[in-house]
């Protein structure tokens, strides 16, 4: 009996970094000996962001999310002794793709590598940071002129790289359904190629069609993700052939890396989340037709802190048993002729073709930002008001909150601590490497790259000669400041309260007695400080706290602790909350307790929400924090019971 040819297994990842370049650069090496295929470099938010590890908005913030990279040294370090001619390396890079791409490529010549011959990835979908994650730099024209001058320039010098990985991952944390997850990354795709068109010759094209690549997220509804897989497969063919008339079928596949859902892991019980993660990850492997390229999985414990080098070794585990310990490489789809999910793979195309003519409609991904932004807070408000209700059953949190204490949570080491002195370290190293390069060289660099970014030349070209020359990320993005302006993308909450008021009745009342008391509505002032551009959060609890008959202020993401006191001042606001889901809390809070304090606000009630681990919880609370929560707590309404409960010195409760 003939043995049967088993498919090739996808590559395998785990999304890693921080601290330092040298610190994360240990890492890899010891994922990559462990068996791991290819590297996923998670970046800290100022990296994102375009600023210096030693700028005002960075404090708190380096090393926390992801690898700190200022400069040529430190992308140096951070693949030291990893030839990178012979990877295959995803960036999760956005605003500052064209400058990270720079330094990958400098790198890899100082290493002697071919660069013809490197294999990898930069997101590079900057439409998505507008609609839930936040890292922009600039507005989306300049930003969608950059995104295809990556894409051109590799089309030229780096044949073997995926110069865009449209990235849907986000739009599901941010509470997209099925079909808007498939019509907003679709239509970013097509907004994508649309301006490449005239940036690169037409027998081209059809190419660089193909390599525009995917990066997905899958919940847990795993039958639901798996027919959503194979509908993005689909629906990208037919858009490919009649929109831009490709004829060649490998131009048209439709290339996808994965990370399974994170906004469903949670506090609660986190050892549950070791069996939904291996559930989301069935849902875009089974099917061979619709089969991931690349997957990274998360770690059980990513929703109490930093995951340690064993959790992500697990996950790795998990994509390696399937792989090689199972059949699931030797047969063909398993689900083709499946008349269930053939017609849950229509009725999901039904569902994104009427979004994406919407969207169309609008003029495009980038003429319709606004409209997306506000469909998400939405979706996402009926998401948390299901999971309230009861509606959907989440394990351990809603329902079966009992059980026994998990040993995997015990100790003082179950999740990893950032290095507290790596900020210091990537400063002292920061300050050193300015001192010693030559900064004619980098001025001259610099104002090359000011009139490439003016001109409209291909930006690439002038990055990678900044990046020879030795200017840092801050600087790379004062430039292109400079040259194009920033940006403040739209927050989704509308100031109309919204039609869901069922259940509202109680809470609605006490903030009317409240108001009453005071003369004048409640007002309550949500802020980010800090760079964290997870904003999902805050929307919500703005959202809601509208909803509840709140005088709200949410004025977006990116802000700093000074100015969110002078608008605590201005605004004359009854209570602050503030959402930092980066890591960075302890020094933000510290600091804007101190600014309110300062300006006589000290009356003022602060909460807090994150990821805040319980120690720090306690800390938070010494220094006059007046509440803390984290994602276990998932009640809005009683949060916002709370809030009223810190305004009205007469007893408050939830019925």
């Amino acid at each position: 009996m003939t043995e049967m040819q088993k498919d090739r297994p996808w590559l395998f990842r785990t999304y890693a970094g921080h601290s330092t370049a040298k610190a994360s650069n240990e890492l890899y090496r010891g994922n990559l000996a462990k068996g791991q295929t290819g590297l996923s470099v998670a970046f800290d938010l100022p990296t994102q962001t375009g600023y210096d590890s030693d700028h005002e908005l960075a404090r708190g913030e380096v090393g926390k999310v992801g690898v700190p990279v200022s400069h040529l040294g430190d992308m140096r370090m951070l693949f030291d002794n990893i030839p990178l001619e012979q990877m295959n390396t995803s960036m999760t890079i956005n605003a500052t793709a064209p400058w990270l791409l720079a330094l990958y490529i400098a790198v890899a010549q100082e290493q002697g590598a071919d660069i013809t011959a490197l294999q990898g990835t930069v997101q590079n979908d900057i439409i998505k940071e507008y609609l839930s994650r936040g890292t922009y730099i600039c507005p989306p024209a300049p930003s969608l002129r950059m995104i295809t001058d990556v894409a051109a320039f590799t089309r030229e010098h780096l044949p073997k790289w995926n110069p865009m990985n449209v990235c849907s991952y986000h739009l599901q944390e941010a509470g997209a359904t099925p079909e808007q997850e498939l019509a907003f990354a679709l239509a970013t795709a097509t907004a994508v190629l649309d301006d490449l068109k005239d940036k690169v010759p037409a027998e081209h094209f059809p190419e660089m069609v193909g390599r525009i690549s995917f990066f997905v997220n899958a919940g847990i509804r795993f039958v639901t993700e798996l027919c959503k897989m194979r509908a993005f497969v689909e629906l990208w063919d037919e858009i490919c052939e009649k929109r831009y008339g490709v004829a060649d079928p490998k131009f048209r596949r439709f290339r996808y890396g994965v990370q399974v859902n994170s906004l469903g892991l949670t506090e609660q019980q986190p050892e549950n989340n070791v069996y939904r993660i291996l559930i989301e990850m069935l849902a875009v492997t089974l099917s061979k037709n619709a089969r991931a390229r690349a997957v990274q999985l998360p770690a059980w414990n990513e929703a109490l802190g930093l995951p340690r080098p064993w959790d992500q070794q697990w996950s790795l585990r998990m994509q390696q048993i399937l792989a090689y310990e199972s059949d699931l490489l030797e047969y063909d789809d398993l689900f083709d002729g499946n008349p269930a999910v053939t017609r849950k793979v229509e009725a999901l195309k039904d569902g994104a073709r009427a979004e994406l003519a919407q969207i169309d409609g609008m003029g495009g991904a980038v003429a319709a930002i606004d409209y997306m932004k506000s469909r998400l807070v939405e979706s996402n408000a009926e998401r948390i008001t299901r999971i309230e209700g009861g509606e959907t059953i989440v394990v351990g949190v809603n329902r079966w909150q009992a059980g026994e204490p998990s040993p995997l949570t015990a100790g003082d080491e179950a999740i990893m601590v950032a290095d507290p002195d790596a900020e210091a370290d990537q400063i002292a190293r920061l300050t050193a490497w300015r001192a010693s390069r030559d900064n004619d060289a980098v001025k001259a660099a610099l104002a090359r790259l000011r009139q490439a970014a003016a001109s409209g030349e291909n930006i690439m070209h002038a990055s990678i000669e900044a990046a020879r020359a030795g200017a840092t990320t801050g600087e790379w993005g004062d430039m292109v400041r400079a040259a194009f302006g920033q940006y403040r993308g739209p927050t989704g909450v509308s100031k109309n309260p919204s039609n869901r008021t069922e259940g509202l009745e109680d809470i609605r009342a006490q903030v009317d007695a409240v108001s009453d008391k005071l003369g004048r509505r409640l007002k309550f002032l949500v802020g980010k400080p800090g760079l964290d551009g997870h904003s999902n959060g805050a929307e919500q609890i703005a959202a809601r706290a509208r909803d509840c008959g709140m005088d709200i202020s949410y004025e977006g993401i990116r802000l700093t602790p000074a100015e969110i006191v002078t608008a605590a001042q201005e605004e004359d606001a009854h209570v602050v909350g503030l959402s930092i889901l980066s890591g960075s809390h302890m020094p933000l809070i510290a600091e804007l307790m101190d600014r309110m304090a300062a300006a006589g606000l000290g009356h003022v009630p602060v909460v807090v929400g994150g990821i805040i681990p319980e120690p720090d919880a306690q800390r938070l609370l010494a220094m006059g924090v007046a509440r803390v929560y984290t994602p276990k707590d998932f009640e809005l309404n009683r949060i916002m019971f709370d809030i009223v409960g810190l305004v009205d010195p007469a007893p408050v409760a939830a019925e």
